[in-house]
Order: structure tokens, then sequence, then C-alpha cells
């Protein structure tokens, strides 16, 4: 049985060899690493050429990894072999979307982020909020106040 890894890796290939066939082009295959943490689901290294994927969002998410993902990630290096150094989710890099993967162009994927991410509760005077950890270690180590942007009172731990 093949393992979800290398099912990403031929995928990679894949649209790398499906770019090249529709634009006429030769390109790399790019060293690709299961090294990205936190809520990013994968991110290209362009002047490495380098992709790099989540391997927990990875688990619970391959068919969205397989559609969406891989080549949302690919595109941003074919836009840099194509036009160089240019906006990450710029009009290059949705071109080679729509016409080389035939995808709507989307900056940010919908996973659920929960397992790799946990939020905290907080209140104020009208609202809950769900602050990162980061923002809850900030508030916790008396570093940073926040304020609501409704009702401008402080967050207050539930």
């Amino acid at each position: 049985m093949i393992s979800l890894q290398q099912r990403i890796i031929t995928r990679v290939n894949d649209c790398m060899q499906l770019a090249a066939k529709e634009l006429a082009r030769e390109f790399s295959p790019p060293q690709v690493q299961f090294n990205q943490r936190g809520r990013i689901a994968g991110s290209a290294w362009l002047e490495r050429w380098e992709l790099r994927f989540n391997p927990v969002l990875l688990a619970d998410n391959e068919t969205e990894f397989l559609t969406e993902i891989v080549p949302h990630e690919v595109a941003h290096l074919i836009a840099f072999a194509c036009y160089g150094k240019v906006k990450p989710h710029g009009r290059e890099w949705q071109h080679i979307m729509q016409s080389v993967f035939g995808l709507t162009p989307r900056t940010r994927h919908r996973l659920n982020t929960s397992k790799v991410a946990p939020t905290f509760s907080y209140q104020c005077e009208c609202r809950s909020h769900q602050l990162t950890l980061r923002r809850h270690n900030n508030m916790q180590r008396g570093k940073q106040r926040y304020l609501c942007l409704h009702c401008n009172s402080i967050l207050q731990k539930q």
C-alpha cells in the first residue's frame, strides 16, 4: 500500500507535469517536506523550490490535500518560475490555478484546524470571543490586554 505522504509527492509531480504540458515548459520536481505546523495546510518556499505540508491536517483531510492544497502550493512555484517574485495570490497565481489546474483560486483552506490550533473562550460585556493560543498566553502572562471592538470592554477569561 502506498503511504499518504507518497501519494502527496506523486500528486505534486503530477501537477508539475501538467503545468509543464499546459505551459510548454519544463519544471524540475520540488523538494517535498511534511513539517509544516500550526493552522497552515501547506506552504511554498520559492527560492528553495520546496513545498511543505502539515502532516496533522493531511491525516484528516487527504481528499482536500490531493484536490486543492497540493495544486494551490504547486501554483505558487509555477508562478515564481514563470513570472519571478509576484504577489502570493495575485493575477499570475490565479491564472495558473484556473487555466492549468481548472480550480477556483482560493487564498485560504477551509479545513478544521481545532486539532492543531486550540482556541480559548473570553468574554466582554456584549459577547464571547475565541482567542488563539498566542493571544491567550499573552493575556495569561500579563503582556497584553485585548478590547472588544464592539463594546470597548476588556476581554476576561471565561
